[in-house]
């Protein structure tokens, strides 16, 4: 029976992803910040919930340590992360320090913690989510923008140096996903400055139309599984209609054109 270590899993796609895997016969170790205000995912086959919050690198060393101490893990599946909308001259120190700390500093200290455990396995695969918004850019997420990008950077590059000892690599992109990402895990900006501009973006963002190429979690899900098992040397899974027309676009049009088409998009 494999294993897969979780983060994030308390509501959206962390939450279907550890459903998914406990159907398909996998044990399960699903890591949440309050783990005990969860009543259903710790009924399910195969799951343990543990507690973790990725910003605190302390808890990342101790319950990855008590995790492998306890027994071997196959796929790492880095899945906690959260927006941050808005014009980037208003954020915060705390709030940029915050966004980055739990969507790529966090990403980077819990890898790091499993890496000497798949190396010497010889085997393992390391799954980020990143976002198309890792891949091309839209207004006002400038600081998530960073985040992601960094975290496919990351990823891409640390895939040089693992695959020499059976380790792969990857990253899932998706695209809007039908959960309540744009509210519960959403911190947002506001400067008066800048406000006709945001209400036009944000009222394009959340245009109900927009829902019928969105994808659900429990699609994305199924993507990430796919991704772990497929046995291939893949990096990047670009997920949803909308992610695939935005991937498309940007590598028709060029970083200008793609920037023209999207300022036309949003303000147009």
């Amino acid at each position: 029976m494999s294993t897969i270590f979780i983060t994030g899993t308390s509501t959206g796609l962390g939450r279907a992803a550890v459903e998914l895997f406990s159907a398909r016969g996998w044990r399960v170790i699903a890591t949440m910040r309050a783990p005990e205000k969860e009543t259903e995912l710790g009924d399910l086959p195969g799951v343990t919930l543990k507690r973790l919050d990725v910003t605190d690198p302390d808890a990342i060393v101790r319950v990855v340590a008590e995790t492998l101490a306890e027994e071997p893990v196959d796929v790492l599946f880095n899945n906690a992360g959260y927006g941050l909308a808005g014009p980037f001259e208003a954020a915060t120190d705390e709030q940029i320090v915050q966004n980055i700390t739990t969507n790529l500093l966090g990403v980077m200290r819990v890898t790091k913690e499993f890496i000497p455990h798949f190396r010497e396995r010889g085997a393992g695969v390391i799954l980020t989510t990143t976002s198309i918004g890792g891949k091309v850019t839209m207004p006002f997420n400038s600081v998530y923008h960073a985040a992601k990008f960094g975290a496919e950077g990351w990823s891409e590059g640390l895939a040089y140096e693992l695959a020499p000892f059976g380790i792969r690599v990857k990253t899932l992109a998706p695209g809007g996903i039908r959960t309540d990402f744009g509210g519960r895990s959403l911190d947002q900006t506001a400067h008066p400055d800048y406000l006709e501009a945001l209400i036009r973006a944000t009222s394009r963002f959340r245009d109900p139309s927009r829902d019928s190429t969105r994808s659900s979690a429990e699609q994305v899900a199924q993507a990430a599984f796919d991704a772990v098992t497929d046995g291939s040397e893949q990096i990047t899974y670009v997920v949803g209609q909308d992610a695939q027309e935005y991937m498309g676009m940007r590598e028709q049009l060029g970083q200008s054109g793609f920037v023209s088409a999207s300022t036309r998009l949003f303000f147009g």
